[in-house]
């Protein structure tokens, strides 16, 4: 009988008397974090893991740190990647093709949340530009490398509930500049990247899903204006929506490690993940799962068509 898990589960918890030994593990962001995490539990449990990050020392001092120095040598290879500068990225799955080595699990992990105005090295605002857009290109650049029958997770947030996609101002040309407004977008666009990517490849059983890891306190949040969350926390009592309550970072990131290693890969596919359960789709402002545009097949079409225009490739 398979183990139930919920929002207190830990990555020890999901993994407990999994062997993933044999399998090859890319995850985005593993200079703090979920990113961490992420890396030392699969690792810890036999996989081999290649990790990127903009800072390749902070990479390397925080994972050391996390698995030691030997399981760190053994297990982890890093790679640089700057998900804000299309030049990076192309540079990074460049050389991913060029090692040519099959990957059972892709993880896009990193991501920028809630920060100022500001734009990528390519003139896109930057919280759309790195969550999705980059991740967009640099899965789809090494998609042929993810084995048949392989997954991808798409770390999304329950802030996707700020907002879907704008389609027709992603770069807020016209829409007054709001940092949970761009977030939110952001994090709807990684779960209709997770819907599309899905229905490209699950004839070859590869399946994405993607993830709400919840409230944890991480580098994540270094750019939040306090003021500002603390007024989206009244109004949320006032509208009956069920309040914040924050997770340790292995509650976080069990729930990127069970729809990566352990869940039914057909019970995930093209759905969204939170707290090691596939989420019930509610437009209720009171309840905390999907919402309905964020899985909307037309609306994931439609998003990947745009970033296509936007970034100038086909995938």
């Amino acid at each position: 009988m398979s183990k139930s898990f919920n929002e207190t589960s830990t990555t020890e918890d999901v993994l407990d008397g999994r062997d993933l030994t044999g399998l090859h593990v890319l995850v985005t962001g593993v200079s703090s974090g979920l990113g961490v995490e992420t890396v030392r539990a699969a690792a810890s449990h036999g996989a081999t893991i290649l990790g990127t990050a903009r800072d390749l020392p902070k990479a390397k001092r925080a994972l050391t740190e996390a698995l030691g120095a030997q399981a760190f040598a053994d297990k982890v290879e890093l790679l640089d990647l700057n998900l804000s500068s299309l030049k990076s990225i192309r540079a990074a799955a460049d050389a991913v093709n060029a090692a040519g080595k099959k990957f059972d699990v892709v993880i896009a992990n990193a991501g920028v949340m809630a920060c100022p105005k500001s734009f990528t090295e390519d003139g896109f605002e930057l919280q759309f530009g790195s969550n999705h857009l980059g991740h967009f290109v640099f899965v789809n650049r090494i998609a042929n490398l993810i084995k048949d029958g392989g997954r991808v997770v798409s770390l999304s947030s329950g802030g996707h509930h700020f907002s879907d996609v704008d389609l027709k101002d992603p770069n807020f040309e016209t829409t007054p500049y709001e940092e949970f407004l761009s977030y939110g977008r952001s994090k709807t666009a990684n779960i209709l990247f997770a819907v599309e990517f899905d229905r490209r490849h699950k004839a070859r059983g590869v399946r994405a899903a993607a993830v709400h890891p919840g409230a944890i306190h991480t580098e994540l949040s270094r750019h939040l204006d306090m003021s500002k969350m603390q007024a989206i926390l009244e109004a949320m009592k006032t509208t009956g929506a069920r309040l914040i309550e924050f997770k340790s970072v292995p509650q976080g990131a069990a729930t990127s490690i069970w729809t990566a290693f352990v869940a039914p890969a057909d019970a995930i596919g093209g759905r969204y993940c939170q707290d090691c359960h596939v989420a019930q789709v509610s437009d209720d402002v009171k309840d905390a799962g999907v919402r309905s545009y964020a899985l909307d097949p037309e609306n994931a079409k439609a998003l990947w068509a745009l970033s296509e225009k936007m970034v100038g490739e086909t995938f």
